[in-house]
């Protein structure tokens, strides 16, 4: 039996999904290069684990993180699918220490989009929210 992720309280799930209707305003590919630049940018060694065409990869991210973000009332509903994701990512060659270099790379990148609608309770909220994920992605050894 897999344990539920962190919960997040039902303030931050509402801030999370409430800002996120405003990021994806954002063009997808846009938001992709500005990510991907970034922790390309901060940490070029991940370069390699990515493939040379990045507008697939580019959408992935987007529809991942709508897939997590419609169902975070409901974490227990995300223990498997997280936990597959990151078996997919090991088999990438994605190690639990890169996961701080995404979720840095990510608050960056909606803090970006979001301009004068970040405040510390939205980046509290994301951070919480990337928290969750990259603990439920992460291989326990």
């Amino acid at each position: 039996m897999m344990t539920t992720p962190m919960a997040m309280t039902a303030r931050e799930i509402q801030t999370v999904r409430t800002t996120w209707k405003i990021f994806q305003q954002i063009d997808s590919q846009l938001i992709g290069e500005i990510f991907y630049g970034k922790l390309f940018s901060d940490h070029p060694q991940l370069r390699r684990l990515f493939p040379k065409d990045m507008q697939a990869q580019h959408q992935k991210l987007i529809d991942m993180l709508s897939w997590i973000i419609t169902r975070l009332k409901t974490p227990e509903y995300l223990v498997e699918e997280l936990a597959a994701l990151g078996r997919r990512h090991v088999n990438y060659g994605v190690a639990n220490a890169y996961y701080p270099y995404v979720g840095e790379a990510l608050l960056w990148t909606i803090k970006q989009g979001l301009g004068s609608d970040w405040d510390e309770e939205v980046e509290q909220a994301w951070a919480s929210c990337f928290k969750m994920i990259s603990e439920g992605m992460q291989i326990k050894h």
